[in-house]
């Protein structure tokens, strides 16, 4: 596996276990839709919340949250609108974006909550 393959996976685990200790209910991880997913789907209070996640080794070139174009939010909100069909889901949808920076040994998690509207097209 590719470095950058093998710190994705790793941030993805560690938002997972970061969205458990803060209540979140996870309904399923890496869901795919034409071929790209969705990272992690959450149930937290009355709401189901699409996470993505971003990961990076610095934040010296660019933060991990402003590589989610327009074009990702589009194919997002078309991959969760087909969750809700496919799993009947009543709730309200947040979108929300996790960053895990590599920080030396550590990692520094940002949780950006409602990070973007779901444009209309």
């Amino acid at each position: 596996m590719a470095k950058h393959n093998e710190l994705g996976k790793l941030g993805e685990d560690i938002a997972a276990k970061y969205l458990i200790e803060k209540g979140f209910k996870i309904q399923d991880r890496n869901w795919i839709y034409q071929k790209k997913e969705l990272d992690i789907v959450a149930l937290k209070g009355d709401y189901l919340v699409v996470v993505e996640v971003k990961s990076r080794s610095t934040e010296y070139f660019e933060h991990p949250s402003d590589a989610i174009t327009l074009s990702k939010i589009k194919f997002l909100v078309r991959a969760t609108q087909a969750y809700i069909d496919l799993k009947e889901i009543k709730q309200e949808v947040r979108f929300d974006v996790i960053a895990v920076i590599k920080n030396g040994e550590k990692f520094k998690i940002e949780h950006i909550e409602d990070a973007f509207i779901a444009p209309v097209d």
